[in-house]
């Protein structure tokens, strides 16, 4: 079978799992809340899943008054046009990592400073806590709703299909995919890379025609997108966490009434907990499978050697987001730079 046939059938499958799962509907009541809902992973994704889950719970415990339809798999677009449909009102809610929000709300890169956390749960605490809320103020200044709590995607890992990475000298030169995020570009740059940006929906293609050579990501995205076929390494660089930020249209949010903003809001915390959780369970179960699966995993890399090159980068940045943001960073990842 070939890998786009694999991943036509395990979309396929995902896909009627998940219209077996029956939805509480009031057929005497309208919604008077609609929308749709954008994911950029596959529908049995946890990611996916929570979003699912979690306007089903909404359109249960309102009766029906608010009906958000979830469209996973980048059904409506990459992350950039989703973004643009989200700011456009064509769009009402969506998950975004906050390199790619970067275009929109510059200081919400923050999270992909590298380096800066040694686990997600270390970025749990920054985000739950004085860093998050200063990243929220400045996404609802955009005119964008943004939930209490960031969704995890995970510590981002490097995969290669040329050599295994080892340390910062194996990077040199090296054809990378990043998002389309300034911070990675920059990072990977820094770290004697050659990166090239592009959104996730492009990147199989990419890395099995040879576009690039490598990219780096969480390892449930490496799972789920079947990276494994056409990437032989894996290193578990840890090198960048990034989060999901919950994102409203602002406007829409505003026309919703506040006993149904709090129905939303409450259940959004719950499937955020349980998505951290679920996500988490993951990534730490993948690294023996990508091994089976034939990726030869590198679980010790020098990453000193690569923190060691980012004096010009933490100072460039420091610059770049400003003084209070930077300080409110290292009051919970440590001195940078």
């Amino acid at each position: 079978m070939t890998a786009k046939a694999t991943r036509s059938a395990f979309i396929t499958s995902a896909g009627a799992t998940l219209a077996s799962i029956g939805i509480v509907r009031s057929p005497a009541r309208a919604a008077e809340i609609a929308g749709k809902a954008g994911t950029n992973q596959p529908p049995d994704h946890p990611l996916s899943l929570a979003m699912k889950d979690l306007w089903d719970a909404v359109r249960t415990q309102t009766n029906g008054r608010v009906d958000v339809t979830v469209f996973p798999n980048n059904q409506l677009g990459g992350d950039t046009a989703m973004m643009q449909q989200l700011r456009a009102g064509a769009l009402q809610v969506m998950t975004l990592d906050g390199g790619i929000l970067e275009a929109v709300v510059p200081v919400a890169a923050i999270q992909s400073i590298g380096f800066a956390f040694p686990d997600s749960a270390a970025a749990f605490r920054a985000f739950d806590g004085k860093l998050g809320a200063y990243v929220r103020g400045e996404i609802e200044a955009k005119g964008i709703h943004p939930f209490d709590k960031i969704w995890e995607n995970g510590m981002r890992m490097i995969t290669s299909s040329t050599r295994p990475v080892h340390n910062d000298a194996d990077l040199a030169g090296f054809k990378m995919r990043t998002p389309n995020s300034r911070i990675a570009l920059d990072l990977f740059r820094s770290l004697g890379a050659a990166p090239t940006p592009m959104n996730f929906s492009e990147l199989y293609t990419s890395l099995q025609t040879h576009v690039v050579d490598g990219q780096e990501n969480p390892l449930a995205n490496i799972e789920f997108a079947r990276f494994f076929e056409v990437q032989k390494y894996l290193t578990l660089s840890a090198h960048m966490w990034g989060g999901y930020w919950l994102l409203a249209g602002g406007e829409w949010w505003k026309a919703i009434p506040p006993d149904l903003q709090a129905v939303i809001t409450r259940n959004a915390s719950i499937f955020t907990d349980r998505q951290r959780r679920d996500v988490m369970k993951l990534n730490d179960s993948l690294i023996g499978k990508l091994h089976t699966q034939g990726m030869e995993v590198i679980d010790k890399p020098d990453r000193a050697s690569m923190k060691a090159k980012l004096g010009e980068f933490y100072g460039r940045w420091k610059v770049e987001f400003g003084a209070t943001p930077w300080s409110l960073l290292e009051g919970y990842a440590g001195k940078l730079g």
